[in-house]
C-alpha cells in the first residue's frame, strides 16, 4: 500500500532564514518618519509572524489608524532599500542547515513543501529567488491573501490546494502565532528554538526543535505515533 501525501509547511522570518537586522533597521527607520520613538527590539522581534497592518498597531496602539498605515507603507519602503543594498543572502540568511535539510525532505517522494508566511507575496518571492528556493514549495500562503496569523486560513487553503489531510500535514514555525494557527487548523506544530519567539512561548507546539537537523526525524515522529 503507497503511502499518503504529506506536507510540511514552514513560516520564513525566524524559522527558515534570519532577517531580524533588516526588520528591527526597517521598523527603527519607519518610526522615525513617524517622529515616534522606536519600539524596543523584544516588541519588535515579537510581533514578526503577524501581517504588518495587525503588527503596527500592536506595536503603537495610542498612534491614529492612518499613522499606522504610513508607518506600515514606510516599513515596507525601507526593508526593501536595506534588501537593494546588501542582497538577499545577506539581509536574510538561511539558517545552518536549512537547505540540506530542505532537499532532505523534497527528495521524498510523497512529501509536498509549502510555505505560510506573513509576508507579501512579492516580499516571499524576492526571498525564494534570492536563495534559490522557489522549486521547493508547492504551495505559497501569503499575508495578501488572508487573515493575519494566527488565524488557521492559510494551513486551510494550503491543505486544500495539495490535497493532503490535517493529520498528514505538520506546520514548522518558530513564533506562538505559527503554533495556534496550527493548533486551529487541526495540524501538528513543531516549535523552533532558533527563532524569535523564546521556547517556552510556543506552549501550543506538539515538539520542539533546537537544530534543523533534528527535524526531520521530528517530523517522522509525529507522523508514525498513532492518532
Amino acid at each position: 500500500m503507497s503511502r499518503p501525501l504529506r506536507l510540511v509547511i514552514f513560516d520564513v522570518d525566524g524559522t527558515l532564514v534570519d532577517s531580524q537586522g533588516d526588520i528591527l533597521a526597517a521598523m527603527t527607520a519607519a518610526f522615525e518618519r513617524a517622529d515616534h520613538p522606536a519600539p524596543e527590539r523584544e516588541a519588535v522581534l515579537g510581533i514578526v509572524g503577524l501581517s504588518l497592518d495587525v503588527a503596527v498597531p500592536r506595536l503603537a496602539p495610542h498612534l491614529p489608524a492612518d499613522l499606522h498605515t504610513r508607518i506600515v507603507g514606510w516599513y515596507k519602503e525601507a526593508y526593501m532599500g536595506l534588501r537593494a543594498q546588501t542582497g538577499v543572502a545577506q539581509s536574510s540568511p538561511l539558517y545552518p542547515y536549512a537547505l540540506d535539510t530542505l532537499r532532505t525532505l523534497h527528495a521524498v517522494p510523497e512529501t509536498l513543501l509549502g510555505v505560510a508566511t506573513g509576508k507579501s507575496a512579492r516580499g516571499l518571492d524576492k526571498l525564494l529567488d534570492g536563495h534559490d528556493l522557489r522549486s521547493f514549495f508547492v504551495t505559497r500562503q501569503v499575508a495578501d491573501h488572508h487573515p493575519s496569523k494566527p488565524h488557521p486560513s492559510m494551513l486551510r487553503a494550503a491543505l486544500s490546494e495539495t490535497g493532503v489531510a490535517p493529520e498528514n500535514a505538520v506546520m514548522v514555525g518558530d513564533t506562538s502565532f505559527d503554533m495556534e494557527m496550527a493548533r486551529a487548523a487541526g495540524i501538528p506544530g513543531i516549535g523552533v528554538s532558533w527563532g524569535y519567539h523564546r521556547p517556552e512561548a510556543l506552549g501550543a507546539a506538539t515538539a520542539i526543535a533546537h537544530d534543523f537537523r533534528d527535524l526531520a526525524g521530528l517530523i517522522d515522529d509525529i507522523w508514525r505515533a498513532p492518532a
